[in-house]
């Protein structure tokens, strides 16, 4: 460790890391104005476009280019991204006749992508700039360019990419929201192309992918004793047990929460209490909270968290019974 390190504080620390900040914030800002018709152009580009946008960029450039090409594609924009250097070594035929071009370089000089621009216009297709510089040779051959320059970079060298490298992700994201209202691309539409992991169950499962039905689902009759209850929240474990009506619509619930408040009730002699004589109706919770086997997963543990509860009845459009579900059972699904 030299000495300069030795002498730098968490102060220090605090203090460079909020310049940094400030600095790429102050360069979003800045971009704000920059919305304008050149943006509108671009959009229409590539509304009009009716194959797909071919992202490429060197460097840094690159590296943010294949992050604005994954956010088109996954909100309903098809994108991939095209290394510029091996484009004209082959993969510039990835690029057809149907496709709009998206090239981003700050200096707007990149020789990389300059060797592929006459090749781009020879397929006749729009090709939309963002560059720092509006002079540039690539600017003034883009059917569009967009503006990315920044007043500084936040490395104190004024060398590496950083503040134009924030700038351009935020536009390439603001160009991807941008596109995705104007389509009407809903949030059924981005489960669709997200269906793994976490993200994919809780956009796509439903309540009735993973409730339990059957004689799996915990239900007395709302005539059955609480000694009749306790049988059949034991056996199910899940912790609760539904009660029906004699037409198996929902009349209420009854937890394991509900017997520890009941018994720890001062108002109630544990003593007294009978679970052969007390009927399940008496002390059951009516109405509870229940949700639909159509509804997202997700949906369950929002109105669990919201009630403070762990298990919910599953109905149907008619409030007949036919599953539930508790909490251990959306941890299990991966819904949380």
């Amino acid at each position: 460790m030299n000495q300069s390190q030795a002498n730098l504080n968490a102060d220090a620390l605090i203090k460079l890391g909020k310049a940094v900040l400030k600095t790429e914030a102050d360069a979003i800002h800045a971009l704000e104005p920059r919305i304008d018709k050149s943006f509108v152009a671009a959009c229409s580009f590539i509304l009009a476009c009716e194959g797909r946008v071919v992202v490429t960029g060197m460097g840094k450039s690159g590296h943010i280019g294949n992050k604005i090409a994954a956010t088109l594609a996954s909100t309903g924009t098809p994108a991939f991204f095209v290394h510029p250097g091996e484009a004209s070594h082959g993969d510039l035929g990835m690029i057809t006749e149907s496709d709009v071009v998206l090239a981003i370089s700050n200096s707007g000089e990149t020789d990389e992508l300059l060797t592929i621009v006459p090749l781009i216009k020879r397929l006749d297709i729009p090709l939309i700039c963002l560059t720092g510089n509006h002079a540039s040779a690539l600017a003034k051959d883009a059917s569009v360019n967009l503006d990315i320059s920044v007043e500084k970079e936040a490395c104190p060298l004024g060398l590496a990419p950083t503040s134009s490298t924030t700038v351009t992700l935020a536009l390439g994201d603001a160009l991807a929201v941008a596109l995705l209202e104007t389509r009407g691309f809903t949030a059924d539409d981005f489960a669709l192309s997200h269906p793994g992991g976490r993200l994919g169950k809780r956009l796509l499962l439903r309540v009735h992918d993973i409730m339990h039905v059957g004689d799996a689902m915990p239900v007395v009759n709302s005539t059955a004793s609480l000694a009749q209850a306790l049988l059949e929240m034991s056996s199910k474990g899940l912790g609760m047990t539904c009660v029906t009506h004699e037409d198996d619509t929902l009349a209420g619930v009854f937890t394991d929460g509900d017997l520890r408040r009941l018994f720890n009730d001062e108002s109630t002699a544990a003593a007294s209490i009978s679970p052969s004589t007390v009927d399940i109706k008496s002390i059951m919770v009516s109405p509870c909270s229940s949700i639909l086997a159509t509804q997202l997963a997700i949906e369950a543990v929002q109105i669990m968290d919201a009630k403070n509860i762990n298990a919910l009845p599953v109905i149907d459009q008619n409030n007949k019974l036919i599953g539930c579900l508790n909490m251990h059972t959306l941890l299990h699904a991966g819904v949380v």
